[in-house]
This record gives structure tokens, C-alpha cells and sequence, in this order.
């Protein structure tokens, strides 16, 4: 345990593997090896070492989680949510446990059992801020915003310096002279503050409150003041990223010539496009039909591919090599790869949707590899997009969001990217504008479940009422019918969005 605490990992194998061949009737002992290969990156190794501690105490409910965090890594999520529930039934005094059981069925999308997991916690602990946090999450996520927001108070006032709390729940809902929060965030942003992360937290919500509440002026600066600190805190290239587009147009000039007899005839639908373009919407819209399930934001295409360009190769590859090889890979191989992996993590056999934005990389890829799958472009006005993105504070993806000469950059080589997979791809992809869709909602998404070979269904229209989960920063918007403001929103600030206009009219996209 000595070597576990100084995360001596080496060590702490080598520790474990001699004290497990001693002792091997000593269940702690295998389940500390599983621990120290999960931190060393072993799944399947860490599975294994637990499994031998489960063959000694089968009902041990710290084993049981520990399998299901395994199969969570190994991308089975619906086993792990089984092996969650496991442990569930014999944890039913531990609120730590419960709570980390919660949180496996959250990562695995079950946000249901997760927030029942998160009850259970809070009620055998009502004054842990760690567990009230967690279940305003699962609240969010399933559409209990009002619920949501009193857990959010509760945490803050349990433990004031919970600053993502504080963001949260600003993005709950939209703020009203009534009710907001504005004074609170003032007043902590003028006092000492513990480090950046905090001021970053809550500078993105008082942007958010003081837009809500038409302050147009006071939100953009909290944004450029957020964003510039978040930056500053960031290692990234952008050059690199604009490169990798000219690379993959480089390796796939043209579109397949033929089909793979051997490729899979399913046909799941990605959504791709940068984020904040309204993907969340159009998934919800096909979600609410009775033959599609939502599979969320789904890396398995890039995981799979990786796989397949790596495969033979033990020496790392830089980028634009990866990038080359990705052309002459099995692509029927890698569609079947992907499907097995996406269907382990969504946990059925049905057509499902895959939101994940950054696959508009792989467009031409993903059609090779699966050739009846539908892909759908969602995108928004060049101006409208960069403010959606430089408003959000995203998690740890999209890093050139921040600055406005990276996001400029970026966002002109996806439009160039965009522009050769709908020319390499006649037919493919269906284009669908978001101003399109707000202006035109039934005509609009009528086409587009003709395009995914759907017919109509009247919940398509009603995807507000849908009641399953969503884990995105739209959780709360697509609990509202669509709405208009948000096409327009990026104008109250076109004086201080003049300069990355400025550089997306030097590079000849029309703003």
C-alpha cells in the first residue's frame, strides 16, 4: 500500500506479483494487482487479476465495482453496468460505494439507475457535497432541472468553493432579473480566489447569467477574460490540427471506387460537424424515432482505426504518417471493428446514432468502412458557429476555441475538409444547416429521415418530450422546442467579434 500511495506503479507491481504468489488465497492481494495495472493503463490485465480476487470473495462488493470500472475500460459498457448492479446489491450501507457505482452507470449512459445509485448515497449521507454533486449531474442529464438546481444550491452551500458547481448551475436554465446569480459571482470573483481554474469556472458563468439577462457587454468580457486564462493553461498547436486536414486530403483525393463485398450492410447514422452546431438537436430528433437509439458521443471510430493503422507496427507513428497509412487499411475489417465496439458500449442490437463531431474527419473513411451508413453534416453560419464555441468552456476537447486566430484557423480547414468529402462523396452526406432547421423544423426533419431511410413518426417532431438521457452541454436546451435567439445571439456582439471576422474574411469564408 506504501508503493500504491507514492503511485510508485513499477514497484507496486512487482510488489504485488510477490506478495500474490506467497499468498494466493488472499483476496486483497489480486485486487491490488488489478488496481495497479488499471493505473498503468492493463485493462484486460486488470480484469483478470480482479476476476481471481472475485473467485475468492464472489459477493464482495468493492470486487464486483472494480469489474465493472474493467469492462467500463474495456468498452463493455452494458456488461459493466450488469457488473454494477451486482455490486449494487451488496452495498446497501455504503454510500462510498454506492456513489462510485453511480458513476458507472453514468460513464456507461444508464444516467437512470445512476441517479437511483446517486438517491441511495445522498440519503445515507445528506451532507456530502461530493454525492449531491454527482446526482444534480444525473438530474441534469435526464431533464430534472428544477431538481437539479436544488442540489447545486445544497452542494455550494455545503462547499462554497465547489466553482464548477457554480457554473452548472448557471447553465441550468435561463436567468431572469427574478432569479440569478449575478451578485454571488461578482462578489467571489472580487476576493481572492484559490487558483485559475476557479476564476475560469466562474467567469463562464457570470458570462452565461449577464447574457441571459441582455448585458451584452459585461458577458463578452467575462468571456475574453475566461478564455485568455484558460488558454494560458493550455498546451496546443493549431498548425498541427490545420495540417492534419491537408494530410487527409492527401490520402484520400478521391472517393472508393467500389464496395467491400465483405463490408457490414448495417447502417447506423453519424451526425458529425463541429461542435455547438446543433448535433444534439438532429440526435434527438432521430432518437425520438421508434427504430433509432441515441449512442451519444461514440470514439470508437478513431479508437478502431488507430487500431487498424497501428496494427504490425510496434514503434509510435507521427501523425502524418498515421494519416497515410489510414488509407490502406482493411476498411471492411474496421467497419466490422466498429460496430462490435459501438454495439458493446451502446448495449443493443438496434440502429443507433453516433453524435461524436470530430468523425467529419473520417467521412470518407467511415463511408469505405461501412457503405450504407448515413452520414449527416450539421453546421451554422460561419460567425454563428465561432461564438457558439468560443462561449463554451468545454471540458478538455476543442482547445482551439479560446483564441480567435486559432479559431479562425481551425475552423476554415474543417470548412475546406467539409468542402472535399462533399465532393469526393457525391450523395453521401447530407448537408443540413442549423438556421434551416429552426426556420423550418417539420420540413427539415422530414428530409432528414428520408435521407436516413425513416419514415415518419410524429414524436420526431416532439423531441423535447423525449425523456431519455442526454450527457452534452445542450442537456438543458433539448428540453426546450426550438427556438430562434440562439441563430441570431452572436450579433449583440459584433463589434467585439469584429477581429475573428476580420480574419475569416481574409480567408475567403463568407460571414
Amino acid at each position: 500500500m506504501r508503493l500504491i500511495r507514492a503511485r510508485d506503479w513499477r514497484a507496486a507491481e512487482a510488489a504485488c506479483a510477490s506478495f500474490n504468489r506467497a499468498y494466493p488465497q488472499i483476496a486483497a492481494g489480486w485486487h491490488a494487482a488489478s488496481h495497479v495495472a488499471m493505473r498503468l493503463g492493463r485493462a484486460g490485465e486488470a480484469a483478470a487479476r480482479n476476476e481471481q480476487a472475485l473467485e475468492l470473495e464472489p459477493h464482495n462488493p468493492t470486487f464486483l465495482l472494480r469489474r465493472a470500472e474493467c469492462l467500463l475500460a474495456l468498452g463493455q459498457a452494458a456488461a459493466a453496468i450488469e457488473a454494477a448492479a451486482a455490486a449494487q446489491r451488496h452495498a446497501a450501507a455504503d454510500p462510498v460505494t454506492l456513489d462510485a457505482i453511480g458513476g458507472i452507470y453514468s460513464k456507461a449512459n444508464d444516467q437512470a439507475r445512476a441517479l437511483a445509485a446517486y438517491d441511495a448515497a445522498v440519503a445515507l449521507a445528506p451532507g456530502n457535497p461530493h454525492f449531491l454533486y454527482n446526482r444534480a449531474a444525473a438530474r441534469r442529464f435526464l431533464g430534472q432541472i428544477h431538481e437539479a438546481e436544488i442540489d447545486y444550491d445544497r452542494v455550494i452551500a455545503l462547499k462554497p468553493t465547489d466553482f464548477e458547481a457554480y457554473r452548472n448551475r448557471s447553465d441550468l436554465r435561463p436567468q431572469t432579473e427574478a432569479s440569478n446569480h449575478v451578485a454571488e459571482l461578482e462578489a467571489l470573483l472580487a476576493g481572492p480566489l484559490p487558483d485559475w481554474r476557479a476564476e475560469v469556472q466562474l467567469r463562464y458563468a457570470l458570462a452565461k447569467e449577464y447574457e441571459d439577462l441582455g448585458r451584452h457587454p459585461q458577458s463578452f468580457e467575462q468571456l475574453l477574460r475566461g478564455a485568455k486564462q484558460r488558454r494560458a493553461h493550455m498546451r496546443y498547436e493549431v498548425n498541427t490540427d490545420v495540417a492534419t486536414v491537408g494530410w487527409i486530403i492527401e490520402a484520400f483525393p478521391a472517393g472508393p471506387s467500389r464496395v467491400d463485398p465483405r463490408a457490414s450492410a448495417e447502417s447506423p447514422i453519424f451526425i458529425v460537424g463541429l461542435p455547438r452546431s446543433g448535433s444534439t438537436l438532429v440526435e434527438r430528433i432521430l432518437s425520438s424515432h421508434s427504430e433509432i437509439i441515441s449512442g451519444g458521443e461514440l470514439n470508437h471510430f478513431a479508437l478502431s482505426l488507430v487500431d487498424a493503422v497501428r496494427r504490425g507496427s510496434s514503434a509510435a507513428l507521427p501523425r502524418r504518417e498515421l494519416v497515410a497509412r489510414s488509407a490502406e487499411v482493411d476498411f471492411a475489417a474496421l467497419g466490422h471493428d466498429y460496430l462490435a465496439r459501438a454495439k458493446s458500449a451502446i448495449g443493443s442490437g438496434q440502429r443507433f446514432t453516433d453524435k461524436m463531431p470530430l468523425n467529419y474527419l473520417y467521412c470518407g473513411l467511415i463511408h469505405r468502412a461501412l457503405p450504407n451508413a448515413r452520414l449527416v453534416h450539421v453546421s451554422r453560419r460561419p460567425m454563428a458557429a465561432c461564438y457558439a464555441m468560443f462561449k463554451m468552456l468545454f471540458e478538455d476537447g476543442y482547445p482551439f476555441s479560446y483564441d480567435f486566430a486559432e479559431l479562425a484557423q481551425y475552423y476554415v480547414a474543417y470548412r475546406r475538409l467539409m468542402d472535399h468529402w462533399q465532393a469526393t462523396l457525391p450523395g453521401v452526406i447530407h448537408p443540413l444547416s442549423y438556421e434551416s432547421l429552426v426556420a423550418d423544423q417539420l420540413g427539415e426533419s422530414r428530409k432528414l429521415l428520408q435521407f436516413c431511410g425513416l419514415d415518419w413518426e410524429d414524436a420526431c417532431a416532439l423531441f423535447h418530450e423525449n425523456p431519455s438521457a442526454t450527457t452534452t452541454a445542450s442537456a438543458a436546451q433539448v428540453r426546450r422546442p426550438i427556438y430562434e435567439a440562439s441563430v441570431s445571439q452572436w450579433r449583440h456582439y459584433e463589434r467585439e467579434l469584429a477581429p475573428l471576422r476580420a480574419l475569416l474574411d481574409a480567408a475567403g469564408v463568407e460571414t
